[in-house]
């Protein structure tokens, strides 16, 4: 053990090297290498990435601000992942923090990219040509051939030649260098400027615009005026100004639907136009649209939009006295877009003794589905158009949650604290109405009569003041990826030197400095160049042809 402990205590320390840490970075190189870091094309790649996986959940998820029904209707549905994706903005992706951070972050990332670029390409556009290298034969593209004539004619005659062909030249003692192919780069730097320019017009469109949306039902007797007490939904931007809203208004006077009859879509609507009076401002002239799917009005800075319609029952609800509580078109929403089967809610609050809610489902042409064997099964609606209507609905009584003040919407029937109307048996009582039949409620709650049947338009209202802007940048984005697609940067060098026996050695090479190029492509620039080198013309060209052939 002393003889170990001595070894130990007398070992060289050359064994041991300490490896010496780097000194902590200041504040100021950390921010600097904070700032190469975000500004890397790798980093804007990344965010472009997470900018399209954040989209996702915006178009998986409803949006409050596009379909605040469907919202509910998924709260309803999964009540506890409801209060996960509150937390999680995911009912307002496009305006949640971390959506935004992500679009602010690809933004700074982009422009630090792309302003060092610009200023490299400016001094390589300025740049001249480089030198033709010392062995041009070596390069994979080249030729050589010998003439009697003077250096200085062949450089002279090249630099013409290629200065046809739009290279840029620059001619020295013995060489003459040519260069083309610069707009590539400006293609890309175009590009990715263009994607700036799209995320700019988007913004302002989010900052300062709005959309909102409502369903109108059909007639000169339903209007709408733009203004904010109008709308079902509503989305401004974080900058916007009411002021900015034209005061525009208008009516729907008629409805027509083309329907699909034949193929597996049939029942379908194929088309359908809305005819609109409309007047852009108080007391002007009233004028008419047809108002068609992806045919906007526009009016000032803002598009009227028609993308949806469906169908209004019209319910009489007469309470147990005897007195009408409830009358008119309902709005029923379409659960199934090929047969406009439709789910729908009457709320009849003033209703006595108790406050009265129906629920349920309108089939515009209404039959019993059928199984494999033909045994009846479920109800549904065969066609779109309203061939044989019917509307069927439960019935719910009590508190109905209107009257704590709580905003609640016009198609959810709140049942917390309602109960649902039940048949002797214990079976929910239904009611099934075709229009002009009525039906008496049990224990003298009163009567539901289906008087006739209304139309229904949704109508967007959206102003976007950074469209054209955005519209710009899709613009200059493709001309951009052409010029980067099709624009094939190359050199060419053309040296012409005198030999000892007194002819000229002339020396003709080409680089493609692109991924793309074609060999043959090559060889036939070259030997374009090398006729016109020696002085052939397209004339000269066939003689010569037509002498060889002979």
């Amino acid at each position: 053990m002393t003889d170990l402990r001595t070894d130990l205590q007398h070992r060289p320390s050359d064994d041991r090297q300490a490896t010496a840490l780097p000194p902590d970075l200041t504040a100021r190189e950390l921010a600097r290498w904070s700032w190469r870091q975000l500004t890397s094309m790798r980093t804007a790649l990344v965010l472009l990435l997470l900018l399209a996986l954040a989209s996702i959940p915006g178009s998986v998820i409803p949006q409050e601000n596009i379909d605040s029904l469907a919202v509910s209707q998924w709260r309803d549905n999964h009540p506890r992942l409801a209060p996960v994706w509150d937390r999680l903005d995911l009912f307002n992706v496009y305006g949640s923090v971390w959506f935004s951070a992500i679009y602010i972050l690809l933004m700074i990332s982009l422009v630090g990219c792309i302003i060092p670029r610009l200023f490299v390409y400016a001094r390589a556009a300025r740049a001249r040509p480089p030198r033709a290298p010392r062995h041009l034969t070596r390069l994979p593209e080249s030729t050589s051939y010998t003439t009697a004539e003077d250096p200085e004619v062949v450089l002279a005659r090249a630099a013409t030649a290629l200065r046809g062909k739009r290279f840029r030249v620059d001619a020295a003692d013995d060489s003459v260098a040519a260069e083309r192919g610069h707009l590539r780069e400006a293609g890309n730097l175009l590009f990715h400027l263009a994607v700036i320019v799209v995320l700019v017009g988007v913004a302002v469109g989010s900052l300062f615009g709005y959309k909102g949306g409502v369903i109108m039902l059909n007639g000169e007797d339903y209007g709408f005026s733009n203004n904010l007490t109008q709308y079902d939904d509503f989305a401004p931007g974080a900058l916007f100004d009411p002021d900015v809203m034209e005061p525009f208004s208008f009516s729907i006077t008629d409805f027509e639907v083309e329907w699909l009859t034949e193929g597996e879509r049939a029942g379908m609507a194929r088309e359908f136009v809305a005819e609109l009076a409309y007047e852009t401002e108080p007391g002007g002239e009233t004028k008419s649209y047809d108002l068609r799917v992806n045919h906007p009005l526009s009016i000032g800075g803002t598009d009227v939009f028609l993308i949806g319609h469906g169908y209004a029952p019209v319910i009489t609800i007469r309470d147990g006295d005897g007195e009408v509580a409830y009358s008119g078109p309902s709005v029923f929403l379409p659960t199934n877009a090929q047969t406009f089967e439709s789910f729908g809610v009457i709320k009849a609050p003033d209703a006595s003794p108790e406050q009265i809610g129906l629920e349920g489902t309108f089939y515009p042409t209404f039959a019993m589905g059928r199984d494999a064997e033909g045994n009846l099964t479920m109800p549904a609606s065969v066609f779109g158009d309203a061939f044989d209507p019917l509307v069927s609905l439960f019935v719910y009584t009590g508190d109905l949650g209107l009257d704590d003040g709580t905003p609640a919407s016009v198609y959810v029937l709140d049942k917390a604290k309602a109960t649902q109307v039940v048949e002797d048996d214990g079976q929910p009582f239904r009611m099934d109405l075709r229009p002009g039949d009525t039906v008496t409620l049990p224990d003298d709650l009163g009567t539901v009569s289906f008087d006739g049947l209304q139309r229904w338009n949704k109508i967007q209202v959206s102003r976007s003041p950074g469209k054209m802007v955005a519209l710009a940048g899709v613009v200059l984005a493709l001309l951009g990826l052409l010029g980067s697609l099709f624009v094939r940067p190359r050199r060419m060098w053309v040296r012409a030197r005198r030999q000892d026996d007194g002819t000229t050695l002339v020396e003709v090479a080409r680089l493609d400095r692109s991924s793309a190029g074609d060999p043959e492509d090559g060889a036939a620039e070259i030997a374009e160049v090398v006729a016109a080198l020696q002085g052939e013309t397209p004339e000269t060209k066939t003689r010569k042809t037509e002498e060889d052939e002979s």
